[in-house]
């Protein structure tokens, strides 16, 4: 296997590319289409969408363009998208799968997360929401409908409460997670528990490309900052879901595999300084 792909394995033997293309604020029909094709070409075998971001149709026809572009097939690409916090509860779920699944013209995704453990219309009944939501992703996966079911922005008390009435536990814990807000007390539960962690917003939103502390070891490696902070993610068993509209970052992001961070600069970048956290509190609901 070439270093660029690089796979995870979830709890129930599927495989996961370490590094994914993010598409979250991707809404011009146009560009998502674009940026995802563009990304598929460049090497990217793992596209994350969701309800909520509006895209699903146009992220869909990227991904069968990208395909066809470089002769794969549908099950040569990891596809990941989530179901929004209006659409939770058992039925809901269900219903909103199909939409999904009907949006990305596809017969299966390979990955289907709660997008948000609270939700505002039902913050004082939240563990029995996701439980609901859950039974009908356990559904979904029983029928081949998924070949994994997991989770969102889960903190370690949101993952308990899941797994204490679950019947399959969680497989994936998608969480904003980058240099300077690295999660440590989350992603040591999810190790312990065999839940592979993605990273979110891996780059800060754009504030710790900024970051004065980053751009002298990106000049050590004579790599961009960008790099670095995926290299430092996916050198941890993380994978990473870097998101760009332009060809050049879009390929420049995925050129992370022909070098490595000593233990040294990884320790050092793992204990920075807090920065670049976007303020998205998992335990306040959330429209």
């Amino acid at each position: 296997m070439k270093d660029s792909e690089k796979k995870l394995t979830l709890s129930n033997g599927v495989e996961i590319p370490v590094l994914g293309f993010g598409t979250y604020k991707i809404e011009d029909d146009t560009t998502a289409l674009n940026s995802v094709r563009e990304a598929i070409k460049a090497g990217y075998r793992h596209i994350d969408t969701a309800s909520f971001y509006k895209n699903e149709e146009n992220v869909g026809n990227g991904i069968n363009e990208g395909l066809k572009f470089i002769g794969l097939k549908r099950e040569d690409i990891f596809v990941t998208t989530k179901v929004w916090n209006t659409e939770q509860g058992y039925k809901n779920t269900l219903h909103a799968f199909n939409n999904s699944l009907q949006r990305l013209n596809m017969d299966y995704v390979d990955l289907y997360l709660i997008h948000w453990p609270v939700t505002k219309d039902y913050a004082d009944e939240w563990q029995d929401r996701i439980k609901e939501t859950w039974k009908a992703m356990e559904k979904l996966y029983n029928e081949g409908k998924i070949r994994a079911i997991g989770v969102s922005n889960f903190l370690v008390h949101h993952l308990e409460e899941l797994i204490s009435g679950c019947e399959i536990e969680p497989m994936v814990n998608q969480i904003e997670f980058h240099p300077g807000h690295n999660q440590k007390e989350t992603v040591k539960f999810c190790k312990k528990h065999g839940i592979v962690v993605e990273a979110w917003s891996p780059l800060g939103r754009g504030v710790i490309l900024e970051n004065e502390f980053l751009s002298e070891i990106a000049k050590k490696y004579n790599r961009t900052i960008a790099q670095i902070c995926l290299r430092w993610i996916i050198q941890q068993d993380i994978a990473a879901l870097p998101k760009s509209v332009t060809q050049e970052r879009i390929k420049s992001n995925f050129e992370v595999f022909d070098f490595e961070l000593s233990q040294d600069d990884m320790d050092k970048i793992t204990n920075m300084e807090p920065t670049g956290y976007t303020g998205s509190d998992p335990n306040l609901g959330r429209y």
